[in-house]
């Protein structure tokens, strides 16, 4: 066998080259493709406060892309894929919610000579219609009137007392709302607006009608001609709106008469009185009596007298997340903390549990309130990437995929200007944050897993960017 020796000076050239070679390949493994380097400098967004990560959703080869994807971020309503995956995996597709009523006295002429009691079990969608559903069964039972009480039970969760203005200063804004065992309408109170040119005012419809509010039942018009909708740009703020006193709703403004109908949601001032005042309200509005009040207690240990249920847990996270819906997501994080009494400190122990479990032992993100409308919360794209490949591998891949929002079609990636229908994706944005995370189809057949996360004061900004980056990952038959 012949010895193969290297002089002093070969040896070094070969390991130059050797060293130059990998210095190439991690250099190109980390470049930014054109298009999406292009978009961030023109948004003036330095490379540093960008995480990307493009792999195959089957996990078979490296990544197409990774920069920075290692780096724990702040991932905003992103964060709701967490939470949603692993419901769908703890809970199953199936999983409802059930809303159970007690009947507790006899039913005499139409009077029931006792309480209804009315037990939160977490149902993130106990909206007006269901409610609304509850209270026409009790009719339906012979009941007309109530000799006692309506008795609410939230007991099943057990929650710090929250400040809504505590995130943003915008308490008013429906995605502040607090999570609730007897979350009715999401605390919301929907204004419709219709404007009658004939009376020269606009009538003015509250949903549902709270008990022992007074609201103004109409507005004056101000000029504008039918079908512009310049004048209907900032028709709130030509409205000048008083929510200061949680007893009464006044306008000291106008509704401009071209605008149309209008609907606007606001959450309730006074929280914490929203349940009694809204079923108390409905209940009178149907025609129903109360002799005693609307108020917090406990329900029964027996068998409810029936009981109504949500729609399912695959039907739930639609909402969550084409839609980013804040506190159905919060109401699904505590129900993974369950049983009873379910904390904001259980369900991230329930969650962290199932991450250790399902993904990795010691790389896991810090959650917070499981909805992402949080400062706390750090993920990076390789976790998030993990989680979807995991997702992407599972029986309720379907369920979750169809959740999220289809790029240019619907949800929050409606009015994106990415090739469209080419990815499902969630979007998440807050103050200095914008991210989105999900699966890409691609031109060649196959699916990746795409993941961007932007922190810096102009995260606002880099929307383009990130649309020239799903149009890259959907181009791979072609040179790149």
């Amino acid at each position: 066998m012949q010895t193969l020796k290297l002089s002093t000076r070969q040896f070094v050239q070969t390991l130059l080259c050797a060293v130059a070679s990998l210095f190439s390949a991690s250099t190109l493994a980390q470049a930014l493709p054109e298009p999406v380097m292009m978009a961030l400098n023109r948004a003036q967004m330095p490379t540093d406060a960008v995480a990307l990560l493009v792999l195959e959703a089957d996990g078979r080869s490296a990544p197409r892309l990774s920069h920075r994807a290692d780096q724990p971020m702040n991932p905003a309503s992103v964060m709701k894929l967490v939470t949603t995956t692993a419901a769908l995996e703890l809970l199953g597709p199936a999983y409802t919610w059930r809303t159970p009523v007690w009947v507790d006295g006899p039913v005499v002429n139409g009077v029931l000579q006792g309480n209804v009691i009315i037990q939160g079990q977490g149902d993130p969608k106990l909206v007006l219609e269901k409610v609304w559903l509850l209270l026409r069964r009790l009719q339906g039972l012979g009941i007309h009137s109530i000799a006692g009480d309506i008795v609410l039970d939230s007991g099943l969760f057990a929650l710090p007392d929250t400040n809504a203005a505590e995130f943003d200063g915008e308490p008013l804004r429906p995605y502040n709302a607090a999570p609730d065992a007897l979350l009715v309408n999401f605390k919301s109170v929907v204004m419709t607006f219709a404007p009658d040119p004939l009376t020269g005012r606009a009538s003015v419809q509250y949903d549902p009608p709270l008990w022992g509010v007074k609201f103004q039942t109409s507005v004056p018009l101000s000029p504008g001609k039918p079908g512009q909708n310049g004048a209907c740009n900032d028709y709130r703020a030509s409205l000048k709106a008083d929510f200061s006193d949680s007893e009464k709703i006044r306008f000291n403004g106008s509704y401009a008469a071209g605008c149309g109908e209008k609907v606007w949601s606001i959450a309730y001032a006074d929280p914490n009185s929203y349940n009694t005042r809204a079923i108390e309200g409905l209940w009178r509005s149907m025609g129903g009596q109360l002799t005693g009040t609307v108020r917090p207690g406990t329900a029964p240990q027996g068998p409810a007298t029936f009981e109504i249920t949500s729609p399912t847990l695959a039907e739930v996270i639609r909402d969550i997340n084409k839609f980013s819906n804040n506190v159905m997501a919060q109401q699904l994080f505590l129900t993974l903390g369950l049983p009873a009494p379910a904390t904001p400190a259980s369900a991230r122990g329930a969650v962290r549990q199932w991450w250790q479990r399902r993904i990795s032992a010691t790389d896991v993100p810090s959650i917070d309130n499981g909805s992402g409308l949080s400062r706390h919360n750090r993920i990076s794209a390789q976790q998030l990437g993990q989680l979807l490949q995991l997702a992407y591998a599972s029986p309720t891949m379907p369920e979750l995929m169809s959740s999220l929002s289809l790029v240019g079609v619907d949800g929050t990636l409606k009015r994106s200007l990415a090739n469209s229908a080419s990815a499902h994706l969630k979007t998440g944005s807050l103050k200095d944050v914008t991210a989105l995370a999900g699966y890409v189809h691609a031109a060649s057949g196959k699916r990746y897993v795409i993941v961007a996360i932007v922190n810096h004061p102009n995260a606002a900004a880099v929307r383009p960017a990130l649309d020239a980056l799903i149009d890259w990952a959907v181009r791979d038959n072609q040179t790149q």
